[in-house]
């Protein structure tokens, strides 16, 4: 059996323990009566029955075994005497009542459920209308992305992507916003907004940069406050003319994007030619962006990625290297490139990552 099979099978095996849990626990309650001296009792194995099924059942089930838990506590009294004593009376009571208790146990477990996945629901809503999926083919590029945030349960974060088709070519960014929860999240979409206008309206990828700075300088203002004087995002923007064999990239602080060439797996780092400051934070003295132009060959691949990826870190603080983990590899196609990155950052990781990760992967085909 292999790992991934174990690690399906592990799962089902507990759920399907915990699911009968509750019978079990019954027939060892009536096993321990049987088995031991009458002064000993089995009603703690009865009680834990229902408590234990109304967390893990339905209302049904919890009542069901409420009810069997109940004859349960009666047919071992009744075995030794037809009219239950004081002592049989306590325990058949105390059980019918941790019964009912139970019931009602389960009623609010099953409202909190309910509500977590509407909450849920939202939050996959909110994603999708600020980082919707990208089609698979855009301008004759095969494009994929993935997310994945650091905190369990969240779906969204500070980190962007966004890829448009405009009449300059295939547009593209990828960033990250300084900061965490909803101030992080309102920037995202502002950005995402601003560059989705900026990408059709302006000729060159230098002018989207500067639309993109002065966007985020402007919500900065308006939530005032430290967001006002520290709101900042690193990004990468990218442009593939149509039908071209080259790309241009502005790179405003962020990680460099990496070309993965077809044939002998090299990868190069298209860092860019000078430094510049983030958006968010051009009043400190950036100059003004230039694009840097690199060629982009029939059957390469373009990852673009936030440092989630290049700083994950693993149980003994070593960095996750993605120029040297893809180098040799053959890359045939953008959706398992990514896939396959966000599997081994968690596995780098142990599944404990620190930081949202981005990735978006362009295949000129």
């Amino acid at each position: 059996m292999g790992r991934g099979e174990a690690e399906q099978r592990g799962p089902v095996s507990a759920r399907t323990l915990a699911r009968f849990l509750p019978a079990l626990l019954i027939c060892t309650g009536v096993c321990y009566d049987v088995l031991t001296p009458a002064a000993f009792t089995a009603v703690p194995f009865f009680t834990a029955a229902p408590l234990i099924a109304a967390s893990l059942s339905s209302l049904r089930t919890t009542l069901l075994t409420g009810l069997a838990a109940l004859l349960a506590t009666y047919a071992v009294h009744a075995r030794s005497a037809l009219v239950p004593d004081t002592d049989a009376v306590t325990e058949i009571v105390t059980v019918a009542t941790v019964a009912v208790l139970a019931a009602g146990i389960n009623r609010i477990v099953r409202i909190g459920d309910q509500r977590l996945a509407s909450a849920r629901e939202v939050a996959e809503a909110a994603q999708r209308a600020v980082l919707p999926e990208p089609a698979e083919r855009i301008g004759g590029f095969e494009i994929a992305a993935r997310y994945q945030a650091a905190q369990e349960g969240t779906l969204i974060g500070g980190d962007l992507y966004a890829v448009q088709d405009t009449p300059y070519g295939v547009r593209l960014v990828v960033g990250d916003v300084r900061g965490k929860g909803m101030g992080a999240v309102a920037a995202v979409a502002v950005l995402i907004g601003a560059f989705r206008e900026a990408a059709e309206q302006e000729a060159t990828l230098e002018a989207v940069a500067g639309r993109l700075e002065r966007a985020l300088v402007r919500e900065g203002g308006r939530r005032g406050g430290i967001a006002a004087d520290e709101g900042f995002s690193t990004a990468v923007l990218a442009e593939l003319p149509h039908g071209g064999g080259t790309l241009r990239i502005v790179n405003r602080g962020h990680p460099p994007p990496l070309l993965l060439l077809l044939g002998d797996g090299e990868v190069r780092p298209l860092r860019a030619p000078e430094a510049a400051l983030p958006l968010g934070m051009g009043e400190l003295g950036t100059g003004p962006d230039r694009a840097a132009e690199y060629g982009f060959p029939s059957g390469a691949t373009l990852l673009l990625h936030t440092d989630g990826l290049s700083e994950a870190r693993d149980a003994h603080g070593r960095f996750y290297d993605p120029e040297r983990r893809l180098a040799g590899r053959t890359v045939t196609a953008p959706g398992p490139l990514v896939d396959r990155l966000a599997a081994e950052v968690r596995r780098h990781t142990g599944g404990g990552m620190t930081d949202d990760m981005a990735l978006l992967a362009v295949r000129r085909s």
